[in-house]
C-alpha cells in the first residue's frame, strides 16, 4: 500500500514537472509572451510620456489640476472605495494618474463588449419567464424573499424557479465523481464555461468524455477566461479543441491592444448537460480544486447541482456569453425547451452578475441576506476584501443579534491578499463578527446560509474583484432541503478552524499587518 502511494505521488511528480516544463517553453517561446511583451510596451510608452510631461509641470499648476479632477471623480457614480483609490493616486502621482484615470473612464474597448452584451441580453430577455406562479407563490409565502426575487427578476431578467431541485457537494472531488457521471450520460448537448482550465488529471479524465462524446454526435462547447493563455494553455488551444471535434472559446483572449475590458474577466462556473441539470460553485477544472494536487494545505471547495425547470437560467447565462464572444446571437430556444420540471421543494433563483450593466447584483444579494437574518449568517470565502457598505452590513446583523460567522483560508495562496484580508479581521471582530480560518489549509468555497432557509453558492467571493469587476454567477435557494446540507457543511468545516480574536489580530507579525494597511487603499486594484 504503502509502494503504491509512493508510486503514485511519483508519477504526479513527474506529470508536474513535465507541465512545468511545458508551460514554461510556451511562456518563453509561445504567442503568449509576444503578446504580453507589446502590451507591457504601450503601457510604458504610456509611463514614460506622462514622467516626460512631469518635467514641464509647475507644482502650483499640478496641485490645481489634481484638486478639479479629484472633485471630478467625486462627483462621479462609482463605488467610494474606488473612488478614494483614484483620489489618493491622483494626489500622489498626479501626471500619471490624471491621465491614467481619463483613460480607464474612456472604456476602450469596454464599450464595444458592453453594448454587445447588451443587445444580446435585450434580444434574449423574453425568453425566460416575467413574473410566473412561482415568484407570486414565494411573494405570498415570504414577502422578503419576495422583494429579491422582483430585484433579479428586473435586473437579470433572473427569474424563480419552483419545481427544481438542487444536490449539494462539500468538496470537489465529490462534485468531480458527478459530472464526469452526468457527462457521460450526455445526449444532445455540454456547456462549459471556467473561469480556469488546466491540464492535468481532472481536466485530462473530462476532455476524454469530451471527445468521445462529440464523435458521437454531441455538441459540446467549452469556454474559459483569456488569463489561461498566460499560464495554463496555449494560446492556440481552442484550435486543438476543434481538431477534436469540441467548440472553444476564450473569453476576452489576451492581443497587442491595452483595452480596459481586459480588467473585467469571466470568473464564472458553469456546466450545463442537456439542459438536464447544471454545475455552479467554486470549483475549476483543475486538479488543486479535487485534491490531487496540494498547493496550500486541503483545498477545501463544494459545488452545487441544479436540476429542472432552473437550468434554463444557466442555459441562457451560457449561451449570452458565448455568443458575445461571437457574431451575432444564435437561435437559443432549441436548448432552453430541453429543461424540464422535477418534483422539489421550495424557490430556485440561479443568476448572475455583470460589471456592464449599473448593478451591484452580487453584493446586493449578500446584503440583502444579512439584512433579513434573524438568527444567523454563516459565510465561506476565500479572501475578505470588503468595502464600507459590506462591512455594515456584516457588523449591522451582529449586532441585532444575528450570530454572524465567516470561515477563511488558514494557509494564503496569494501572501499580499491574505494580509489584506486580515487587516479587516479587527474591525469586523469589534463589531461583533466571528471569524475562524481553515487550518487544514485553503478555503475556497463561496457560501452564505441563513437561518435554516435561505443559501447562496457560486463563484462570488468576497472581495472587490467579485464584486464589482468580474462576470459572476451563484444560485440563490428559498426553503429548499439543500440550505440544511450546506448549513452542515458549514459546522463540519467550522470544526476544522481556529476562532481569531482581536489580541491574535494585534499580535499578528509586523509585517503582514504593514502590508495590510499599505494595501487597504488600494483593494479596489487587488
Amino acid at each position: 500500500m504503502v509502494k503504491e502511494k509512493k508510486a503514485h505521488l511519483d508519477e504526479e511528480a513527474v506529470l508536474l514537472l513535465n507541465k512545468g516544463r511545458r508551460g514554461l517553453f510556451r511562456l518563453i517561446f509561445g504567442r503568449t509572451t509576444i503578446v504580453v511583451m507589446l502590451l507591457a510596451a504601450q503601457f510604458a510608452l504610456l509611463f514614460f510620456g506622462f514622467y516626460w510631461l512631469n518635467e514641464y509641470a509647475v507644482y502650483g499648476g499640478s496641485l490645481f489640476i489634481s484638486l478639479i479632477v479629484a472633485l471630478v471623480v467625486v462627483n462621479r457614480p462609482a463605488n467610494p472605495a474606488a473612488k478614494i483609490t483614484w483620489i489618493l493616486l491622483i494626489m500622489l502621482f498626479p501626471v500619471f494618474a490624471i491621465p491614467f484615470y481619463f483613460y480607464v473612464d474612456a472604456e476602450l474597448g469596454h464599450r464595444l463588449v458592453r453594448a454587445r452584451l447588451e443587445d444580446i441580453q435585450t434580444e434574449t430577455a423574453a425568453l425566460l419567464p416575467a413574473r410566473g406562479r412561482a415568484r407570486s407563490a414565494l411573494e405570498e409565502a415570504d414577502p422578503g424573499m419576495g422583494g429579491i426575487a422582483a430585484y433579479l427578476e428586473r435586473t437579470g431578467p433572473f427569474p424563480v424557479w419552483q419545481n427544481s431541485g438542487a444536490d449539494f457537494y462539500p468538496l470537489g472531488e465529490d462534485a468531480f465523481a458527478v459530472i464526469l457521471a452526468e457527462l457521460e450520460r450526455a445526449e444532445r448537448f455540454i456547456f462549459m464555461e471556467y473561469f480556469i482550465v488546466r491540464e492535468g488529471y481532472m481536466w485530462g479524465r473530462i476532455l476524454s468524455v469530451l471527445e468521445r462524446k462529440a464523435a458521437q454526435g454531441v455538441e459540446v462547447r467549452v469556454m474559459y477566461d483569456g488569463t489561461c493563455a498566460l499560464f495554463d494553455l496555449p494560446y492556440q488551444y481552442p484550435r486543438r479543441l476543434e481538431e477534436l471535434g469540441v467548440q472553444c472559446r476564450m473569453y476576452a483572449p489576451l492581443r497587442p491592444l491595452v483595452s480596459t475590458h481586459y480588467n473585467n474577466r469571466d470568473h464564472r462556473k458553469i456546466l450545463v448537460v442537456d439542459g438536464r441539470c447544471a454545475f455552479t460553485g467554486g470549483i475549476n477544472l483543475s486538479d488543486e480544486y479535487i485534491n490531487r494536487i496540494e498547493l496550500h494545505g486541503h483545498w477545501k471547495d463544494v459545488a452545487i447541482r441544479v436540476t429542472g425547470e432552473a437550468v434554463r437560467s444557466f442555459t441562457l447565462m451560457f449561451l449570452q456569453m458565448w455568443n458575445a464572444e461571437g457574431r451575432g446571437m444564435e437561435d437559443c430556444t432549441r436548448y432552453l425547451s430541453a429543461s424540464a420540471p422535477v418534483e422539489a421543494e421550495g424557490w430556485v433563483i440561479p443568476y448572475g452578475d455583470s460589471p456592464f450593466n449599473g448593478e451591484n447584483i452580487a453584493e446586493m444579494v449578500y446584503i440583502d441576506v444579512l439584512n433579513r437574518a434573524r438568527n444567523y449568517v454563516h459565510i465561506m470565502t476565500p479572501y475578505l476584501i470588503i468595502d464600507h457598505e459590506m462591512a455594515t452590513a456584516l457588523t449591522f446583523a451582529a449586532k441585532r443579534g444575528v450570530d454572524v460567522k465567516i470561515i477563511t483560508p488558514g494557509k494564503p495562496d496569494k501572501k499580499t491578499v491574505f494580509a489584506l484580508t486580515r487587516s479587516y479581521y479587527r474591525d469586523l471582530i469589534a463589531g461583533g463578527v466571528k471569524i475562524y480560518e481553515y487550518t487544514p489549509g485553503f478555503v475556497h468555497a463561496k457560501t452564505f446560509v441563513s437561518d435554516g432557509n435561505t443559501a447562496v453558492t457560486g463563484s462570488i467571493n468576497l472581495d472587490y474583484r467579485s464584486l464589482y469587476l468580474h462576470f459572476e454567477c451563484a444560485v440563490l435557494l428559498h426553503q429548499s432541503p439543500v440550505v440544511e446540507d450546506i448549513e452542515a457543511d458549514f459546522q463540519r468545516t467550522l470544526a476544522q478552524c481556529h476562532r481569531m480574536t482581536a489580541e491574535e489580530c494585534r499580535k499578528d507579525r509586523l509585517g503582514r499587518r504593514i502590508t495590510g494597511w499599505l494595501l487597504r487603499p488600494l483593494s479596489p486594484l487587488m
